[in-house]
């Protein structure tokens, strides 16, 4: 009887950079569609950096038991930017096709697929990208895992803390992420139905904001909430001064910063996880290398990195528009 000699299917998958709430339904989808599909599957823990460290070890179906529900990441995760030296991603690719490991899904925002870029340029290993980062900052796509859970949380604390300053007669300023996108702080703002909204994608003229703060005090609020883009934190001192001069009112300054990361995954994101997953399994089926999944009018799709990371992300000025009008 002749020996079976074929070739056996081999993928890994990492998450890197920032964590966000779907990466890890992201993980399991992308862990048991490949099983599905024949593939031996490998996790690599803690990213770029567990692949320079050689941090890799076999997943089954067991390995992403009981994990859809929950935020973080099971692999963990890093920032590794000594990856960007030839050197050091070339001794980090060695670690998986060692192994016979010949593809590899990334998990993780733009410096992630940056990472991508160059592997797929620099070394002979297959890699596919799939955006997860709460910043929703990546312009070919209308959505990254973890945005609408990041959101959702924002909300969360705009709820709880209008209970507080109306009790007092306060003015709240919360400070949310995005790096220099807004889109957290607008999508947050509206749902949370929050006075004001600043975001680095539009200019702001502060003393405005201190009178339309008075305005609504005016005609008988008893609270005000006004969210703040992280790209625009360098007006919180000049804005708590100037409102609290219009008002004559305490105002509060309050950072979420790192909770918005965690937290129980939303349904919106654990479906899109799931869904890029599969998609990303298909494209290390058919030996594509170099692309990126992404979300445009409800379907996936695929397109190069080079592509993806050219675009830049659009900003919902319609949106913003509404908000204006409806905090009043």
């Amino acid at each position: 009887m002749a020996k079976n000699t074929s070739k056996v299917k081999k993928v890994a998958v990492l998450t890197s950079g920032g964590d966000a709430s779907g990466m890890n339904a992201c993980v399991r989808a992308c862990v048991r569609y490949a099983l599905d599909q024949g593939y031996e599957v490998y996790g690599v823990k803690h990213g770029y950096k567990g692949m320079v460290n050689d941090e890799i070890f076999k997943m089954e179906y067991s390995s992403v038991s009981n994990c859809v529900h929950a935020g973080g990441t099971i692999l963990r995760s890093s920032r590794c930017p000594e990856f960007k030296e030839p050197e050091v991603m070339n001794a980090a690719v060695e670690n998986l096709l060692k192994r016979g490991i010949e593809n590899l899904i990334v998990i993780g925002g733009d410096g992630s697929f940056r990472g991508v870029e160059a592997i797929h340029e620099g070394t002979k290993l297959n890699v596919i990208g799939i955006p997860g980062t709460i910043d929703n900052d990546m312009g070919y796509t209308d959505s990254t895992i973890g945005f609408d859970t990041a959101c959702n949380t924002v909300v969360d604390a705009i709820l709880k803390l209008r209970d507080t300053i109306t009790s007092h007669d306060r003015i709240m300023i919360l400070e949310v992420m995005g790096r220099e996108c807004g889109n957290i702080a607008l999508n947050s703002a509206v749902a949370g139905g929050a006075e004001y909204v600043i975001v680095p994608e539009v200019d702001t003229d502060v003393d405005e904001v201190a009178a339309s703060i008075k305005r609504g005090f005016d005609k008988g609020k008893s609270s005000s909430i006004i969210v703040l883009a992280e790209g625009k934190t360098e007006l919180t001192d000049e804005l708590t001064q100037k409102i609290s001069d219009a008002t004559g009112r305490r105002v509060n300054h309050m950072a979420l910063k790192w909770m918005q990361r965690g937290g129980i995954p939303t349904v919106e994101d654990r479906v899109l996880a799931a869904k890029m997953a599969c998609r990303a399994v298909e494209l290390v089926e058919c030996g594509q290398s170099g692309r990126v999944i992404g979300i445009k009018g409800g379907e996936i799709f695929d397109t190069t990195v080079l592509e993806a990371l050219a675009c830049k992300k659009g900003f919902d000025q319609k949106l913003y528009e509404l908000a204006q009008i409806i905090s009043k």
